[in-house]
């Protein structure tokens, strides 16, 4: 188990953690949580050996296995399935052994480590590969693809596939869901409950969370709080966790103020001046208990938009797409003030391409898009981070849109996302993706938009920015469509579905529950294809190996057999034409008394000879046997 005693960790001057203790069982699946910047990714590190607790001690097993997504992926000319497998560090060294081995025509060691390769699923594994590959979205045509041909989000998903494969013991989840579409998700979220070692778990999506983990550890002020269940449990507990603090503090703060006031009444009247000594004393001794800290409370409420005409934007038999790439046909689309639309699809469906469409961004290959007179689209795109200007304050973003406003009214909404005091006065080149992301939302709410183009708009939030977005899309007046992985950002902010799949865009006759069900349904017809194509490939190579290598641990036996048999042939030979010379009358008149005896010590000497080459080969015979029979 993993054990965690009075441990205190400083980055810098900051202290992350101060006297934590947790527990963490073999099995376990945990959620490591708590607002950004306490401590989760350090301690991370910690676990990994990267990092040194300044004071108590971190205890995990010697004998783990420990795997972790890489965060850096090199562009290799490597193909994907094999650079998967390389995640496999044991099968890796086996391997490597037995390509040694076999140059050196080791029969023993091949067939030892044949044997190693088997216990550890080795035969299997690049059908493995594959399962995971395919989970993770990629087609088979991309599993042999170079590891350089892939954007940065899907060689994320390379190092996930490489930390999955690994079998290690423990496993550390950064963020996973991060690079990763719904479909992604809801596979990665099975596939964990089948794991069998140990999971801790950073995300900032509760849904994934409450389907996955078993356990939370609730980072807040410095040290660890555990929890039992889920992140919904968890939530609960520490809402009743907060409402007994809070009613411990103000019971405290009643007594200490009471204490303070006799004191200040009495402690100059002689005759109470014992009694004042006895409460000041009392008050000094009371236990400070801290005030809870609460999280900062985001404001993301957006204005009534200054127009709502009705329809907002029409797509008539809309064919769309890159030059001669076709990604969606005939595309029937109409927005009204109030739609609140969420697009449902596996990745590269066409669900980036639709909104594009929407926005204006992207052409129609065919039919009309037609957009209302007084149409304000607040379009949040995924690469929308990159479009800041990183040597501009998030207050000259601002006052780019509106150059007439005070100083004052800017800094006050820039306050609503977080950007308090001279932090609005700072370049965003070293702002983290999260307060990017809270600044591009802040110039889109500015804009009064009564259509909101959302894609991946929570990528970078944490849970508690999350929620706050979800309060503001909730109360806006105008269009929604939204396109998220995460299940409860969709729950709580549209109302209907459209699918995005084999170039159709057709409203989607169910909830989430719904289309979790379909995504396993399709997924399971993928993976049956590719063990098709995989297994028997895999079955065979197999086969071959293991022939090879019991060929080549014969060999040696076969060889010996060989020479014993000739040697075996040669003896019976000789002893043959020994006994007949023997048998001839005419011998016994022809040669002398020594002569004769030669003959006759010649004769027990071949039959002793015989039979030792026979007894060796009766045993050589035995001992293949048994070889060819395991």
């Amino acid at each position: 188990m993993i054990q965690a005693e009075q441990l205190s960790l400083l980055r810098g001057s900051k202290q992350l953690l101060n006297n934590a203790q947790f527990t963490i069982f073999p099995g376990q699946r945990v959620g490591l949580v708590g607002a950004n910047g306490t401590g989760k990714s350090s301690l991370f590190a910690l676990i990994r050996g990267e990092l040194k607790e300044d004071q108590g001690s971190l205890h995990i097993p010697k004998s783990w296995r420990i795997a972790s997504v890489a965060q850096e992926t090199p562009a290799l000319d490597t193909a994907a399935r094999d650079y998967v497998i390389t995640g496999d560090s044991e099968y890796v060294a086996v391997h490597a052994a037995l390509k040694e081995a076999e140059a050196n025509n080791n029969g023993e060691a091949i067939a030892r480590l044949h044997g190693q390769l088997d216990a550890i699923g080795g035969y299997q594994i690049e059908a493995r590969a594959s399962g995971l590959l395919a989970g993770l979205g990629f087609t088979p045509e991309q599993f042999m693809a170079p590891v350089r041909s892939f954007s940065g989000g899907w060689r994320m998903r390379l190092n996930l596939s490489q930390a999955l494969i690994a079998r290690a013991d423990l496993l550390l989840l950064d963020e996973p869901t991060n690079h990763l579409d719904l479909d992604t998700i809801i596979w990665l979220e099975q596939w964990l409950l089948r794991f069998e070692g140990t999971v801790i778990v950073i995300s900032h999506d509760r849904d994934f969370l409450d389907g996955v983990i078993s356990h939370t550890i609730h980072i807040e002020q410095g040290t660890t709080h555990c929890y039992q269940g889920n992140y919904s449990s968890f939530q609960r507990q520490r809402t009743e966790r907060r409402a007994q603090a809070q009613q411990k503090f103000a019971k405290e703060q009643e007594r200490r103020a009471h204490l303070q006031s006799f004191v200040d009444r009495f402690r100059a009247k002689a005759s109470k001046a014992k009694q004042a000594q006895s409460r000041l004393k009392a008050l000094e001794k009371l236990t400070a208990t801290e005030p809870l800290d609460e999280n900062h409370r985001y404001d993301l409420s957006f204005p009534p938009p200054e127009k709502l005409p009705n329809p907002l934007i029409q797509l008539e038999q809309v064919q769309a797409g890159y030059g001669s790439a076709v990604i969606l046909e005939a595309i029937q689309f109409n927005l009204v003030p109030g739609s609140r639309i969420g697009l449902l699809g596996r990745n590269g469906a066409g669900k980036s391409t639709l909104t594009k469409l929407l926005a204006g961004e992207l052409p129609p290959l065919q039919g009309s898009r037609e957009a209302s007179a007084g149409l304000a689209i607040g379009y949040f795109a995924q690469h929308q981070l990159d479009t800041l200007r990183i040597q501009d304050t998030a207050m000259e973003h601002l006052q780019r849109l509106d150059p007439k406003a005070t100083e004052q009214s800017l800094r006050d909404f820039l306050g609503r996302f977080g950007f308090q005091g001279d932090r609005a006065f700072e370049p965003v080149g070293p702002f983290s993706g999260g307060e990017k992301a809270r600044l591009v939302l802040a110039l889109l709410v500015y804009q009064r938009p009564n259509l909101l183009l959302l894609d991946e708009p929570t990528n970078h939030l944490d849970l508690d920015m999350r929620e706050a977005l979800v309060a503001a899309l909730q109360e806006f007046s105008g269009a929604m469509v939204v396109v998220s992985h995460d299940r409860h950002f969709l729950r709580a902010t549209v109302d209907d579905y459209y699918l995005v799949a084999n170039q159709n865009v057709e409203p989607f006759k169910g909830d989430l529950d719904d289309y979790s069900a379909w995504l396993t349904a399709q997924t399971q017809e993928t993976t049956a294809a590719t063990k098709a194509t995989t297994e028997p490939k895999d079955a065979k190579k197999a086969q071959r190996q293991a022939a090879a290598a019991q060929r080549l641990q014969l060999k040696p036996l076969n060889d010996r057999l060989k020479k014993v048999e000739a040697a075996m042939q040669k003896l019976t030979q000789e002893l043959a034409t020994l006994n007949a010379r023997l048998a001839d009358p005419d011998l016994y008149q022809q040669e002398s008394p020594t002569a004769l005896s030669a003959l006759f010590q010649q004769q027990g000497q071949l039959e002793k000879e015989l039979e030792a080459v026979e007894a060796e080969w009766l045993e050589l015979e035995t001992e293949l046997e048994l070889l060819r029979d395991t």
